[in-house]
């Protein structure tokens, strides 16, 4: 019983999710095919803050995955444990933005970030399960760094442009969050290599902004 009521869950937050983020996403989108970003009232910057990682494929892939990550990694699980890693990622995230903002910065932020796509989409692959605080831990590091570069790109009204930031972040963990309970509800056998793949793809893809970043540095 508990775990119907746990996948009804999941499947309600993944539905308001879509709702929100397809027209949120078309509705910033210009006549030109890119993204309009803001600087002027609070509203605007509310908007340019949702916005903001909807535009950026690391970002927002990042995002899915910590969230399908928290649920193909602990079936039969209670709610509140599985929302332990996407809300550790999406307070670190606005910590991480508001360090940005107050003038912080760190060297190294966009090699980690390519670090954290690799890593979360190893564990996507592998469904590998870590403990509650472990898992909370690696994602709040890797939001840290997600954090620090959104701040620094923010414009407007920086409280409404948060604002927004955080809200498109807990939109995507809730996408993510449905796609893991459509893969983890396949089963076995042909069909339970969707997760792999998609895995794989997030890995691939951070391996791929990894690679230049270290060679750079070198």
């Amino acid at each position: 019983m508990q775990n119907l009521q746990t996948r009804r869950t999941i499947m309600a937050i993944a539905g308001l999710a879509a709702s929100v983020a397809a027209p949120l996403a078309m509705a910033h989108i210009g006549t030109d095919g890119a993204p309009h970003m803001h600087d002027g009232n609070a509203l605007q910057s509310l908007a340019s803050g949702a916005l903001h990682p909807l535009t950026g494929l690391d970002h927002l892939a990042a995002m899915v995955s910590v969230g399908a990550w928290s649920v193909l990694s602990k079936p039969g699980q209670s709610m509140r444990s599985l929302l332990t890693a996407p809300a550790a990622f999406a307070v670190t995230l606005l910590l991480g933005a508001l360090l940005a903002l107050a003038g912080l910065r760190l060297p190294g932020v966009e090699p980690m970030i390519a670090a954290s796509l690799l890593v979360m989409g190893l564990l996507v692959a592998t469904r590998l399960r870590l403990s509650t605080g472990m898992g909370a831990a690696l994602v709040a590091a890797f939001a840290l760094c997600h954090g620090l570069a959104h701040g620094t790109e923010l414009g407007g009204q920086a409280m409404a442009a948060l604002t927004g930031m955080v809200a498109s972040t807990a939109v995507l963990h809730g996408l993510g969050m449905g796609v893991g309970l459509a893969l983890r509800d396949q089963g076995h056998g042909a069909r339970r290599w969707a997760s792999r793949l998609a895995g794989a793809g997030v890995a691939l893809m951070g391996l791929g902004l990894l690679t230049p970043a270290v060679a750079a540095a070198l």
